[in-house]
C-alpha cells in the first residue's frame, strides 16, 4: 500500500535533561502509534537537547548509535511496526561527535544520516558528514533523511529525489527569528514547500518548542505533499502538537507537471556544472 499514515511529534526539549528528553520521544512515538501513524518523524538532537555550553558538554551528552536512545526507538518500531526517524548526538568512532539522524523500523537500525551543512555554533561541537542523503526502502515507501539546515540546499535535496525519495524525513531545531508579515508562513516552512513542489516528493520536517537558554524555537513542523501544498500544519509555533497526515508515496514517483515536463527529466545537468564547481 503507497498510503500510509505520517506523524511529526513536535516536543518540547531541554539541553542536558537526557532522561527527561528520552521519556518525552518514547511518549510522542506512543501516542502517534496509537492514532495509526506508520512513520514517525521526531525533531533534531532529541536525547541531548541543542544549546550547549561548549563542546565538552556535547560530548558528555553524546551516545553511540547503540545506545539507550536508538536502541529504545527500534524497540518501539519493532513493537508497533513503525519506522521511526529522529535525531541524536552520536559519539561515533574516535569521540568524533556528529548530528546524526537515524531511520529504524522493525529490523533495527537502517540508516544513520551525519549532517553536512552546519549551523551557527554547530561546528564548535560537531564534525560534518560527508556522505549524501541515504534513501532507504521499508515496508511504508522509500524514505531520505537530511537534517535542518540541510534543506536549505536545493543541490543536496535534489539527490535523495534522484535516488528514488518518495518521503524526505528532516529532523529539524528551527530557531525562531523575527516574526513573518501577518498572514505569511515562516521562510523555513516556504523552503520545504519549494523543496517538496520542485522535486515533487513529500517532505515532513519536524521541530521542537520552547525556549533553552534564551533560544525560542520556531515550531512550525509542516508534512508537505509534492504539490508543495502542506497535508499537515504547520503547528503551532509554541505548543507540543502531533502532525498526522495519510499520505499517498506513490504520488511521488510520478514526475510529471503536465503532458510536456517532467522535474527531474526535464533537467539540463550539462548547463549547471558551474553551480557546483563554484565556491
Amino acid at each position: 500500500m503507497s498510503a500510509v499514515v505520517v506523524a511529526c511529534c513536535q516536543i518540547a526539549l531541554r539541553v542536558a535533561e537526557v532522561e527527561a528528553n528520552r521519556a518525552c520521544a518514547v511518549a510522542a512515538i506512543e501516542d502517534a502509534a496509537a492514532r495509526g501513524a506508520r512513520v514517525v518523524v521526531l525533531p533534531e538532537l532529541v536525547n541531548s537537547g541543542y544549546v550547549f555550553a561548549d563542546r565538552d558538554e556535547a560530548a558528555a551528552l553524546a551516545e553511540p548509535l547503540d545506545g539507550p536512545t536508538v536502541t529504545a526507538w527500534a524497540a518501539l518500531a519493532r513493537a508497533h511496526g513503525l519506522v521511526v526517524v529522529g535525531g541524536v548526538c552520536e559519539r561515533a568512532d574516535g569521540g568524533t561527535l556528529r548530528n546524526t539522524a537515524v531511520l529504524v523500523d522493525r529490523d533495527g537500525l537502517r540508516a544513520a544520516y551525519r549532517k553536512a551543512h552546519l549551523w551557527d555554533r554547530e561546528v564548535l561541537a560537531f564534525a560534518p558528514g560527508a556522505e549524501p542523503p541515504p534513501v532507504v526502502a521499508t515496508a511504508a515507501g522509500r524514505i531520505g533523511l537530511v537534517v535542518c539546515y540541510d534543506l536549505e540546499f536545493p543541490e543536496w535535496v535534489r539527490l535523495p529525489a534522484l535516488a528514488g525519495a518518495e518521503l524526505l524525513c528532516a529532523p529539524v531545531n528551527w530557531p525562531r527569528a523575527a516574526r513573518p508579515p501577518e498572514g505569511e508562513r515562516p521562510g523555513e516552512v516556504v523552503r520545504v514547500q519549494a523543496a517538496a513542489s520542485s522535486n515533487r516528493m513529500w517532505i515532513a520536517a519536524c521541530d521542537r518548542v520552547r525556549a533553552e537558554r534564551g533560544v525560542s524555537w520556531l515550531g512550525a513542523s509542516v508534512i508537505v505533499d509534492p504539490d508543495g501544498f502542506p497535508a499537515a500544519g504547520p503547528a503551532s509555533e509554541d505548543d507540543e502538537e502531533l502532525l498526522l497526515a495519510t499520505c499517498d508515496l506513490a504520488l511521488a514517483r510520478d514526475k510529471a507537471i503536465g503532458e510536456r515536463n517532467d522535474v527531474l527529466a526535464d533537467r539540463r545537468p550539462e548547463l549547471y556544472g558551474s553551480v557546483a564547481a563554484h565556491g
